[in-house]
């Protein structure tokens, strides 16, 4: 399952987390995003040790401004409250669970 976080929730649900978490930084106008959204809820059903965060960027400007995020789609990992390199646009199910895999 994917959860949706804001501004004011960013710190508590990502940098705060027990597990890794992985953050999709998004829009809803955007279409790559939209293609890449059932595979990041795909593949929250299958990695349970990974906390998936949707985040949109135009819903919170200030967590898509302080990580740099200047084109969407674009992945990050937290772990312990620190982000990894970001991967930017569209990506397939192979190079995410690649991604994901790094960090778990």
């Amino acid at each position: 399952m994917v959860n949706k976080v804001t501004d004011a929730t960013f710190e508590s649900e990502v940098l705060k987390a027990e597990q890794p978490v992985l953050v999709d930084f998004n829009a809803t106008w955007c279409g790559p995003c939209k293609m890449m959204a059932p595979v990041i809820d795909e593949l929250s059903n299958e990695y349970t040790g990974v906390k998936f965060i949707s985040c949109d960027v135009d819903e919170c400007p200030e967590s898509a401004q302080k990580y740099g995020i200047m084109s969407i789609p674009t992945v990050m990992m937290f772990k312990d409250g620190k982000e990894s390199a970001p991967v930017v646009g569209a990506q397939p199910r192979k190079s995410l669970e690649g991604f994901i895999e790094k960090y778990i």
